[in-house]
């Protein structure tokens, strides 16, 4: 008797539809350019901020978006949230340079999957996409012992600040600049960074990363 055949598993070779979201031409098309080598990439979308990438995502039906950390108009926790709203099964791969106020648990926490480092080498930057469209979170080496140091750290208490060095704390966990924060409270930059200072001082912080964490962990600002 002929033995029956089994159906044959039909995989999915559809290449990862891939947005790029950072307001330097020049970094987007270096991306461009490594992702392009790859079969399995195709890149669907360049965008100058989060607010076009936002207002495109459902229609170009990404994969994975890469975006900026640091980018004019909305944050990058405030673009994440909008693309997740836009396309909820997509997933977010967090691109920054090296030594910025890096937000890495506000990103995380907006919904982002993965954090990687421009200086990263371009094997990295293909193995993070790749981990992060198949369900698996990527965190770059130094962002992990960033964000290990920063949970372990004691802080002090939220109760020392003033009204308005609460306002600030609450705006750099949104990701916003100290010129940022200047425009939205009337105040001016070197203000704005003497608040910053005084933050960092009453809570025992060392800089706006923490700072960020710590309003996230405390309740002080939104963390979905």
């Amino acid at each position: 008797m002929q033995a029956l055949r089994q159906p044959e598993q039909v995989l999915d070779l559809s290449p990862i539809r891939i947005i790029l979201v950072d307001d330097h031409a020049i970094v987007r098309e270096g991306v461009r350019a490594v992702l392009d080598e790859h079969a399995d990439f195709c890149v669907v979308g360049e965008f100058s901020n989060g607010a076009e990438a936002i207002a495109a995502a459902a229609a170009v039906a990404p994969d994975v978006a890469l975006v900026d950390l640091k980018m004019p108009g909305l944050t990058a926790p405030e673009t994440i949230r909008g693309l997740l709203a836009q396309v909820p099964g997509l997933r977010v791969l967090v691109f920054t340079s090296f030594g910025e106020d890096a937000l890495i648990r506000a990103t995380l926490d907006a919904g982002a999957t993965g954090y990687l480092l421009k200086d990263a080498l371009q094997h990295d930057l293909v193995n993070a996409i790749r981990s992060v469209a198949s369900g698996e979170a990527f965190l770059a080496p130094a962002a992990q012992r960033q964000l290990m140091e920063l949970l372990r750290k004691p802080q002090g208490s939220r109760e020392t600040l003033t009204a308005r060095e609460s306002d600030v704390l609450r705006l750099i966990a949104q990701g916003l600049s100290n010129k940022q924060i200047g425009n939205r409270l009337h105040l001016t930059e070197g203000t704005v960074k003497g608040y910053v200072s005084q933050i960092l001082s009453k809570l025992h912080l060392d800089d706006r990363t923490q700072i960020a964490l710590y309003a996230v962990r405390n309740g002080l600002v939104s963390s979905t």
